[in-house]
């Protein structure tokens, strides 16, 4: 079953970001668009490529008025421990939520209830606090930021006008379409 226009559930979650730990919840992200960036673990080796990829776009995720949260099922303990301890995740400024109870990754369906991790699944959030695009990968595949914005720049666009779809590889400024009643069926 797909999760698009699904509603976040009401959540409450422990974050670490800037030497600092504070809860966010389902009203933080109420009003802004947000990108969920699950990973299995904290001290794993895909894991860090990918939260510095993020980081390195960071800037450009906020100028495009989108808050990224990186989440685990790992504590916000264990995000500080991996914060000083990691080269690359020293650097990150983004929040990272702690979902040790699941919350989270239950809600969006990506938990491996085996292990109790998450899997690869990255999510973007409308200011309505619902899922517009998302994707799953498998655990030993890693992800890519700048796909993932321009992901969410085609998701902003579509959503302020409605009447205009964006075609494959569609960067902020190219041409869109604006599909006909004809052609509907093969959106």
């Amino acid at each position: 079953m797909s999760l698009i226009n699904k509603e976040l559930a009401d959540f409450a979650v422990e974050a670490y970001q800037n030497e600092e730990v504070r809860t966010v919840t389902r009203e933080d992200l109420k009003g802004e668009w947000s990108v969920l960036f699950f990973y299995p673990a904290d001290f794993t080796f895909v894991c860090p490529t990918e939260l510095e990829d993020l980081q390195n776009t960071y800037e450009e995720f906020k100028a495009a008025g989108c808050e990224i949260y990186s989440v685990s099922t790992d504590t916000h303990f264990t995000h500080k421990a991996w914060h000083d301890n990691s080269e690359r995740i020293k650097k990150l400024t983004y929040p990272m939520l702690a979902d040790p109870t699941h919350a989270l990754s239950t809600d969006l369906e990506v938990l491996i209830p085996e292990s109790g991790l998450a899997e690869r699944g990255t999510f973007i959030i409308n200011p309505e606090c619902k899922v517009v695009a998302y994707e799953v990968n498998s655990g030993n595949v890693g992800r890519n930021a700048e796909e993932l914005l321009r992901k969410l720049q085609a998701c902003q666009f579509v959503a302020e006008h409605g009447d205009q779809v964006c075609p494959a590889k569609w960067q902020p400024g190219a041409e869109t379409l604006k599909p006909s009643l004809d052609l509907v069926g093969e959106l």
